[in-house]
């Protein structure tokens, strides 16, 4: 086994840029190459500069012309070069002409990895601020076939395109260094790409790990860790479980989203789901191959109980992902700021699908005093564009009766606001739900499933009961501290 895998006990403190580069240059197995379109060869530059770098780079590339960066990665059929099809297609790429170029009979211990990004910094208008792509693919062990990769997108936050351009640079040096020094401990690694970077210069809104080594680390799971860490606002992820980059899946799409703890996702949660998405496609705006559906979990809602249960996170990621959905997870507590956030990227239609008691939420002042307008401040983010709510009733426990949006009750001093709303279509009632379901919430499902009582199986979806007794969900304790370790 190569010496790269030793177990890290040096620099306790946060080594410098010069020292992560320098240690990696040092280290005779440690091997590749770097492909930096977009900014500069910043993170070459790096390794260039600290010394010993012919030990490390066998290349170091920038294809900034079109014609040449298509006559070596092949062109992409969306004719995008900022995506991350193209990172992927260049680290294969320079890991196959890193086989076939360097000798396995000369360089038996050698590690070979190849580093790319593809980004586009700021313009000269300062409107777009830039983002881009950064990879890494590589092997710790020179006889492993399959290789290791990680791939990340970043935001720029900084007003110049050097000092996006420095940025990049570091980010590229602390992923490879933690590639190589900190694998072992994925949580870590996360945390160490901000080394040397103020956390609001950088926005990192997407991860994923895959290979060998990583096959214990649950994608899903760095999703949350990048929202706990303040590294991004929301994250998502798709029905495989791997983590999706929210601007490309929300770009010019329209978009329908239903908020809930779903713990577990209950028939109820299904026909909200079903009925307001037949209402949102009948929308003659509506072009249903442009559309998405979100199920989105709120930061604050994990933490209900306290701190977050990463395994309970992770039962109710089980059973979404098993429904074929995409989740999000956010810290838009206000509804407000997930629409905010959601017109970052659409000017199509938003809808949002919700239950008597969130609508009687959105109309109660105490969430909005921060606002120096208000809520009439909150209400012109959340009502100005193309939205729609569409609304699921409630029946009142103590009087059986059913609470639609005519005799919802707001405080007396929103009443005329929630007229203006609701009389000018922004609140749409659902019509055909199914009443035999009324009954059923979440939280007595819980109840019943861990109190070990009697009928919570019909409560739910197709399939979901006997999965949940299948692996468990919801009944067990946090994760173990042996797995915990695995995906630190």
């Amino acid at each position: 086994m190569a010496s790269v895998l030793k177990r890290d006990t040096s620099f306790e403190n946060i080594p410098s840029i010069k020292a992560k580069t320098l240690r990696i240059n040092l280290n005779p197995d440690i091997y590749g190459t770097f492909a930096e379109i977009g900014a500069g060869q910043e993170t070459a530059r790096h390794f260039f500069r600290s010394g010993g770098a012919s030990g490390t780079i066998a290349k170091a590339m920038s294809a900034y012309d079109k014609d040449f960066s298509d006559a070596i990665y092949g062109s992409e059929a969306d004719g995008r070069y900022v995506t991350q099809a193209r990172l992927k297609r260049m680290l294969a790429y320079e890991m196959e002409l890193m086989e076939e170029r360097i000798s396995r009979e000369r360089h038996p211990e050698r590690l070979f990895f190849s580093y790319a990004n593809t980004v586009a910094t700021i313009d000269f208008s300062k409107r777009y601020k830039g983002h881009g792509w950064v990879g890494i693919r590589f092997q710790l062990d020179p006889a492993q076939k399959e290789f290791d990769e990680i791939i990340l997108h970043i935001r720029f936050k900084q007003n110049e395109a050097r000092l996006q351009q420095e940025t990049l640079g570091t980010v590229g040096v602390n992923l490879i260094y933690g590639a190589f020094y900190k694998y072992d401990k994925p949580r870590k690694l996360l945390r160490y790409l901000y080394d040397h970077i103020d956390k609001d210069t950088i926005e990192i809104d997407m991860i994923n790990f895959s290979g060998p080594n990583f096959k214990d680390v649950d994608n899903r799971l760095m999703s949350l860790q990048l929202i706990r860490n303040n590294m991004t606002d929301a994250v998502m992820f798709g029905p495989d479980g791997n983590n999706l980059l929210p601007a490309a899946e929300l770009y010019k799409k329209n978009i329908l989203a239903l908020r809930g703890s779903f713990r577990p996702v209950t028939k109820v949660n299904t026909d909200m789901f079903h009925k307001s998405y037949e209402i949102f496609i009948r929308d003659p705006s509506v072009d249903q191959e442009k559309t998405i559906i979100i199920f989105e979990i709120t930061l604050s809602n994990l933490k209900a109980s306290g701190e977050i249960d990463e395994q309970d996170f992770l039962d109710r990621a089980e059973l979404l992902c098993s429904l074929g959905q995409t989740v999000m997870i956010s810290k838009f507590q206000e509804y407000y700021k997930l629409v905010e956030y959601f017109n970052n990227y659409t000017k199509a239609k938003i809808g949002l699908t919700m239950g008597v008691n969130n609508l009687v939420d959105i109309f109660d002042e105490k969430y909005y005093r921060h606002l120096s307008g208000g809520i009439l401040e909150a209400f012109g983010k959340l009502f100005f564009k193309d939205l729609q709510v569409y609304l699921y009733p409630m029946k009142n426990t103590e009087t059986g009766q059913i609470m639609t949006s005519n005799n919802v009750k707001v405080h007396p001093r929103m009443k005329e606001l929630y007229k203006f709303f609701k009389y000018n279509g922004k609140v749409m009632d659902i019509i055909d739900y199914d009443p035999e379901i009324m009954h059923i919430f979440s939280r007595d499902v819980l109840k019943k499933l861990m109190n070990g009582e009697d009928g919570w199986e019909e409560m739910l979806p197709e399939g979901i009961a006997e999965m949940i007794k299948e692996k468990k969900l919801f009944t067990r304790k946090q994760l173990p501290e042996k797995v915990e370790e695995v995906k630190k």
